[in-house]
């Protein structure tokens, strides 16, 4: 027999028990159930096929959330509608900046320092000796700069040296990679200014008769990731945008702890052999962030841009409107899961 004792010892337990399952319902009630992100928007990626490219390979296969191929191209391959996303050094963007004012440096990939290669039998030893040398450098492009530079330091102008182009490949030759470095053993030049990995090449070929003349603080390219204006305006566009620029800089931590499991992968992108790679990869860093002094290095190198284009300096203030640093600051605060 329940009597009032005991139903009044029971009432509070019955209380408790009954204002503890409203908690449980209102705790689950209040649980928002888990949402999984909206799909990213495609976008197309190309790139210049230099060892600088390396993190922008290794981001769009292993790191961005879909695989993406990355084709050769540089940013007038944004100006044409073939991609979205496009490397090149600061020298293209100058350039093609005239034709399509909606291009957008959005994050540094690399940063490569340059190397002239000379022959000492062509009577150099120092930078000021190459006076009258005759140069194999490929025409209007960051390497070109670079010898330009590299002259200006040591009181020359281009004018002092000769240009060399190269001669034509033999008819069924086999291709190569470093038909500059060839000319050069063969003595159709003085000097070589391009890209790594061939200035190594060089060296190793010409032996002790190679000297190797190079200035950190001169000049170091600046191999950037672009974008249009347009596209970042975009929110969906954005989002995908950010996201592949915060694969590019995880790309890049990994390749600074271990290059070699993504050496395969890169070297079949690119075109040379992992071994090759390793010959240019001291010369390369990989800062993800945009170069502090980018906005300097374009108002420097917009002078001889512009001369050699035949039209006026763009001032600074214009010059500032193509970084924009919020895309790889917004990439960096990302919490991925």
């Amino acid at each position: 027999m329940i009597t009032k004792g005991t139903l009044r010892a029971r009432l509070p337990r019955a209380a408790a028990l009954g204002a503890a399952g409203l908690m449980m319902l209102g705790c689950v009630s209040s649980q928002a159930p888990t949402v999984p992100a909206a799909p990213l928007v495609p976008i197309k990626v190309a790139g210049a096929r230099w060892i600088e490219l390396s993190p922008v390979v290794v981001a769009a296969n292993s790191f961005y959330p879909q695989q993406i191929p990355v084709p050769s191209g540089g940013v007038v391959s944004i100006t044409s509608g073939a991609a979205d996303l496009a490397t090149n050094a600061e020298t293209q963007l100058l350039r093609e900046s005239v034709n399509n004012p909606d291009l957008r440096i959005i994050a540094t990939v690399s940063e490569s320092f340059y190397r002239l290669v000379a022959r000492r039998s062509a009577g150099i030893s120092k930078l000021s000796d190459l006076k009258g040398k005759r140069v194999i450098v490929p025409r209007n492009t960051s390497a070109q700069y670079y010898l330009v530079a590299m002259l200006r330091s040591a009181g020359l102008k281009e004018e002092d040296v000769t240009l060399v182009s190269m001669t034509p490949a033999p008819a069924g030759s086999p291709p190569s990679k470093f038909r500059s470095a060839e000319a050069l053993k063969r003595g159709e030049a003085d000097v070589l200014a391009t890209f790594e990995p061939e200035p190594e090449y060089a060296m190793r070929l010409l032996g002790s008769d190679g000297i190797v003349l190079q200035d950190k603080k001169v000049y170091r390219e600046a191999f950037n990731l672009h974008a249009r204006a347009p596209d970042l305006a975009d929110p969906e566009k954005r989002r995908a945008i950010v996201r592949f620029v915060r694969a590019v800089a995880d790309a890049s931590k990994a390749l600074k702890k271990d290059r070699k499991p993504y050496e395969d992968h890169i070297a079949s992108v690119i075109g040379f052999t992992p071994e090759q790679i390793g010959w240019g990869w001291p010369e390369t860093e990989f800062p993800v962030k945009i170069i502090p002094d980018m906005l300097d290095v374009l108002e420097i190198e917009e002078q001889w841009v512009a001369k050699e284009r035949n039209r006026t300096p763009r001032p600074r203030a214009e010059l500032a409107r193509y970084i924009d640093r919020s895309v790889v600051d917004e990439a960096l605060a990302l919490k991925l899961k």
